[in-house]
């Protein structure tokens, strides 16, 4: 489930960057493909305000942050923005650092109860 979660979320950041076309391309090939994908997606895009139907619009991807006039201050965000997907990078490689080392402790225990009961088994006999 966390990998689906990471994939959906890593495909919404590409479709951000690209912008509003691929938004549009995203739902109408999945009207295409499978009806209620596209209806999904065209539903996720209104809801989240991608689409800019409402007066409250919002920006998405730093492809559409402009300048603000101020390089000191341009300068400064980008850094802390490169800072933070970095730290969001090292993070996630934390987690699944931390996911493999459990999914090895869960496999090593089941393997030590399999062994016992192979050799309990054996002894019985």
């Amino acid at each position: 489930m966390e990998r689906v979660t990471y994939w959906l979320r890593r495909i919404e950041r590409n479709l951000d960057e690209w912008g509003k076309g691929a938004w549009i391309a995203a739902f109408v090939l999945g009207f295409i493909l499978f009806w209620p994908i596209g209806l999904a997606i065209l539903g996720y895009t209104l809801w989240s305000g991608r689409m800019g139907c409402w007066k409250n619009r919002r920006k998405y991807g730093r492809r559409n942050m402009g300048s603000t006039g101020n390089s000191a201050f341009d300068e400064y965000r980008e850094e802390t923005l490169r800072r933070l997907e970095e730290e969001q990078s090292e993070f996630e490689a934390f987690l699944q650092r931390l996911r493999k080392a459990k999914d090895k402790a869960e496999l090593d225990e089941f393997l030590a109860q399999r062994r016992r009961q192979t050799e309990g088994g054996a002894q019985t006999a």
